[in-house]
């Protein structure tokens, strides 16, 4: 039917866009800021395709989550036509619910389609010789940094190569700035440093191709040992994503580590800070060493179940496939692209106002190529729960040393999953 209305338009001379013009109605599942991305998107869409009517649903993330695994086990039943999901938890879908989502081949995505986005967006989301879902946003991790309390330190984040160098200037901005913590982290609810700086350095929870446990390889140990040096170090508090935030506003931290999708959320929750932020590169553990990693992202799968799968494709490929809508994204709410094009955009050079007027994204976006792939396999989330608390009792004075703690997540992680220890 496709390849009829192509050959019909041209024979017609109008080309391929009214060839490929689609109508009706697209339901899109989605959360928080990223349901608010998707819906900037729409106008920019309706330009190409006037007959397609597209609704977002903010669902919030875990209820997104819940009720698309819930359809999925229920055959497709309620389902809308896209669903967003995170890379992290990308290949529960694709393991237990093979047949619920489109292979996006069948639908025009070809390898020259793949290649617009980096090979660790697209680890999660293909398996074999089928791809089940689209890159969209990405998390590059940098480092967002309050300029005034740097300067009244006397601190360049030029300087700071190292996470040695990292403690060091914590430790000068601290005292500088009384009742100010360097950084913040969620010891007690999450993994975030210990999954950023271990992705710099090329190690993880799983093996390349997922069938092996690699928590406990030399890197991961250093990693680990690294950020129990930053706490004993003191220049990291205790904090949760709202206490994080409410901090950032209240001027009680220094420096926010995260992926590059928390611009957004500096610019839009602290907007009174306007111009007193900055960013530069991670730290890496060693001078000449990696400073690129990704922490968080998404991707947009179409659903088996979907009434209008031509229109719902037309739909990812104008929003995530061209920098029109991943910079729309980008300049709204902060949404990271994944796409490599989007590099070369003229509003990723751009100075920012509220940055102080850093081209922050031509600086963020340029560590993408460089961030080596990850595999969250079936059992990202098992292993997640066991180094939550490997790591808390561990930074508790739990266990002798970091390779103990890590041969211990290993092992429980290997119990949890029948995975063999690497």
């Amino acid at each position: 039917m496709r390849t009829t209305l192509i050959c019909a338009a041209l024979a017609l001379g109008l080309g391929s866009t009214p060839a490929l013009a689609q109508s009706g109605e697209i339901t899109i599942w989605s959360w928080n800021i990223a349901a608010s991305s998707l819906k900037a998107t729409v106008a920019g869409f309706n330009k190409q395709h006037p007959d397609v009517k597209v609704t977002v649903q903010d669902l919030g993330n875990q209820p997104t989550y819940d009720k698309s695994i819930a359809g999925c086990a229920a055959g497709g039943v309620g389902l809308p036509d896209i669903v967003s999901i995170e890379n992290g938890e990308a290949e529960n879908y694709w393991s237990q619910f093979p047949d619920c989502f489109v292979d996006l081949h069948t639908l025009g995505y070809t390898a020259d389609d793949q290649k617009k986005f980096p090979d660790f967006k697209r680890t999660e989301l293909e398996v074999g010789d089928k791809a089940y879902a689209m890159p969209w946003d990405s998390g590059p991790v940098a480092a967002f940094y309050r300029r005034d309390f740097y300067e009244k330190a006397g601190v360049d984040p030029v300087s700071i190569k190292t996470w040695d160098d990292f403690i060091a200037a914590g430790k000068k901005v601290q005292a500088a700035n009384p009742g100010v913590t360097m950084t913040n982290a969620d010891f007690n609810g999450d993994t975030e440093f210990f999954r950023m700086i271990s992705n710099e350095q090329g190690c993880g929870y799983f093996a390349a191709d997922g069938q092996s446990i690699t928590v406990n390889q030399p890197k991961c140990v250093d990693t680990l040992a690294k950020i129990k040096d930053m706490k004993d170090a003191g220049i990291i508090s205790s904090a949760d994503w709202g206490t994080k935030i409410t901090n950032n506003t209240a001027g009680t931290v220094a420096t926010q580590v995260y992926g590059g999708w928390y611009e957004g959320t500096i610019r839009t929750e602290s907007a009174g800070e306007n111009g007193k932020w900055g960013v530069y590169l991670m730290p890496s553990l060693t001078a000449d060493g990696p400073r690129a990693a990704n922490l968080g992202g998404s991707s947009l799968a179409i659903t088996s179940a979907s009434k209008n799968k031509e229109a719902a494709y037309a739909y990812l490929k104008y929003t995530l496939e061209t920098n029109e809508g991943q910079i729309t994204m980008l300049r709204d709410f902060g949404l990271v692209p994944s796409l490599i094009s989007a590099l070369d955009d003229p509003y990723v050079s751009q100075g920012l106002p509220y940055w102080g007027g850093q081209a922050v994204w031509k600086d963020i976006l340029a560590t993408l190529p460089k961030v080596v792939p990850s595999r969250g396999t079936p059992f990202q989330s098992d292993a997640e729960i066991i180094m939550r608390a490997v790591q808390t009792k561990y930074l508790g004075g739990g266990y002798p040393d970091a390779k103990a703690a890590l041969d211990d997540a290993a092992s429980q992680i290997a119990s949890a999953t029948g995975l063999p220890i690497k």
